[in-house]
């Protein structure tokens, strides 16, 4: 049962899931829910995560991906249609939300060339730490691929740290540099019936304990998937599953 603080909120995200082009300030948000600015902000965080501009910003460079693989249009049209009035800012901030530029993700994702994700640099003189944890995906989710990463941040955007890729339960390992990380877990089906390129939702989500590590030391942070939510960012990262023509089978035993 939602509480009437959640309902106030899921009806400001599909606000911005339906209006995401059009100017949307925290007043009207806050209105929308007929809760002050300030109290909505805190219980905005409270529900999802993060603020109410930043879930805006996802959601926008999230149709931007939709409009680059299911449209013809240009870039510029495209960062003027979810909502953005500069294209080097829209830009600048697809590619660091999802580690590629507009242009480049739409070649490689009609191409069907989209690599697992980059990794952050790391200094070769760091000392590193391994993260691990088990995986936890319900029984009923079918056969899936899941991405494990280390982000710095709680979003789900541009290159993580550290990646893992799992077919199944079992034990995650990522390797990173002294610091707080964020473990996050995405699902996908590992083939669609999609023929063209698109972009789909993750089946499950899940997220670790944050982990403060240093000195190369083992934490541990199990991560049990669930299913999606309207209260979760959408996934800006690009994966290979996601976005683009749909991956093949998975063979027996792969």
């Amino acid at each position: 049962m939602q509480t009437t603080a959640e309902v106030a909120i899921e009806r400001t995200i599909d606000i911005m899931w339906n209006c995401h082009a059009e100017p949307l300030p925290l007043e009207k948000l806050a209105a929308e829910a007929m809760f002050s600015k300030f109290y909505y902000s805190r219980m905005f965080r409270d529900v999802t995560g993060t603020s109410p501009g930043r879930f805006l910003s996802a959601i926008r460079l999230f149709m931007a991906k939709r409009h680059l693989l299911e449209s013809a249009s240009s870039i510029t049209d495209i960062a003027y249609r979810v909502g953005y009035n500069s294209l080097g800012t829209f830009t600048s901030r697809f590619t660091r939300s999802v580690g590629v530029s507009p242009g480049r993700y739409r070649f490689r994702a009609s191409c069907g060339h989209l690599p697992p994700p980059a990794l952050s640099a790391v200094c070769a003189d760091q000392k590193l730490s391994t993260v691990t944890g088990q995986l936890h995906i319900p029984e009923s989710a079918g056969r899936v691929r899941v991405y494990v990463a280390a982000f710095n941040t709680p979003i789900v955007e541009g290159f993580p740290q550290s990646c893992d890729i799992l077919d199944d339960s079992g034990q995650f390992h990522l390797s990173v540099p002294d610091g707080l990380w964020y473990v996050r877990a995405a699902a996908v089906a590992p083939h669609d019936a999609a023929s063209e390129p698109t972009v789909r939702m993750p089946r499950l989500l899940g997220a670790g304990q944050p982990v403060r590590v240093r000195n190369g030391r083992v934490y541990t942070t199990d991560v049990e998937l669930r299913p999606v939510t309207p209260f979760d960012l959408p996934i800006l990262l690009a994966l290979p599953e996601l976005d683009g023509p749909p991956a093949l089978p998975l063979a027996a035993g792969e």
